[in-house]
């Protein structure tokens, strides 16, 4: 898989870099194809700037360094797609909706792949394969993904929970221990209920990660492991507010399927017991034969 995004994440971080890395960003922006061949000085040198300037914006962007920045434009300049979220248009045929609304979805999970940070994930995965008891918090919509989480991870034997009440979730980190996770999703990332949760944990010696939109904000400020997804718009109709959800569950089904492929036998002897229990749930809806002297 090429790896991209560099363009990408230089957007989304744009209004909150300082003065000097922001105008390396937006030189980076107006001329990705010149920047592959650079070297962090002479990017310096022609965005007026400086070589130390451009190492603190690719520290800024959570990467390793110049190289992995100039790797991930390069791989954005391969790209053939458009790469553009559309919305709805008023009394658009059903046609033109699933269209755009598949595309749009596909570019989401697309570029959610291209955010996630390998190392991260890693740690993220060794975390949960570790623990018994994983907590997942959200609120609003989030919390759905919260409860998607709690479904998936129960059935593989870890002791999940899902919390959208802030009071339910305190009283549960008040009673966690060193060995528990508490699992942050906000996608705005500006939850302050949610950061306050990893505030708690992490004064607990708790481990935490956070999903959260690509950028700084408040929740991953708390985290020590952070998970970022597509940075989706909002448009007029807001099947954003759609492609940010697809971008949240994208990240729990991958973090549910590293952790189950790290525990693969373990995985397949839970879902097996989990599926043999919901058959018998369903096989026990039949109406019981009567027996032989039984009342009606």
């Amino acid at each position: 898989m090429s790896v991209n995004g560099g363009i990408l994440m230089l957007s989304e971080m744009l209004p909150t870099l300082p003065p000097s890395e922001k105008k390396i960003a937006m030189y980076i922006i107006s001329n990705p194809q010149e920047t592959v061949s650079l070297t962090a000085k002479e990017l310096g040198k022609r965005s007026l700037t400086s070589g130390a300037a451009v190492i603190r914006l690719c520290k800024s962007l959570n990467l390793k360094g110049f190289q992995d920045l100039k790797i991930r434009i390069a791989g954005d300049l391969q790209r053939t797609d458009s790469g553009t979220i559309r919305d709805i248009e008023p009394n658009e045929s059903p046609v033109s909706i699933i269209e755009k609304m598949t595309n749009n979805s596909i570019q989401t999970i697309k570029e959610t792949a291209e955010l996630l940070n390998i190392e991260e994930l890693e740690k993220a995965i060794e975390m949960i394969r570790k623990t018994s008891r994983v907590h997942f918090v959200g609120l609003g919509a989030s919390g759905i993904i919260a409860q998607d989480a709690q479904q998936k991870f129960l059935r593989i034997n870890k002791n999940a929970y899902a919390f959208t009440d802030i009071h339910m979730v305190a009283t549960q980190v008040a009673n966690a221990d060193e060995n528990d996770v508490v699992v942050g999703i906000s996608y705005s990332g500006g939850t302050a209920e949610v950061a306050k949760v990893l505030q708690l944990a992490r004064q607990r010696n708790i481990k935490t990660i956070s999903i959260t939109k690509y950028g700084n904000n408040i929740v991953s400020d708390h985290a020590d492991v952070h998970l970022y997804t597509s940075t989706t718009k909002e448009p007029t109709f807001r099947s954003g507010a759609t492609s940010s959800r697809i971008a949240q569950l994208q990240v729990v089904d991958i973090l549910f399927m590293c952790v189950a492929s790290n525990l693969y036998d373990e995985t397949v002897k839970h879902l097996d017991e989990t599926r043999k229990a919901v058959e018998f749930l369903t096989s026990s809806n039949k109406k019981p034969e009567k027996r032989n002297g039984a009342d009606d």
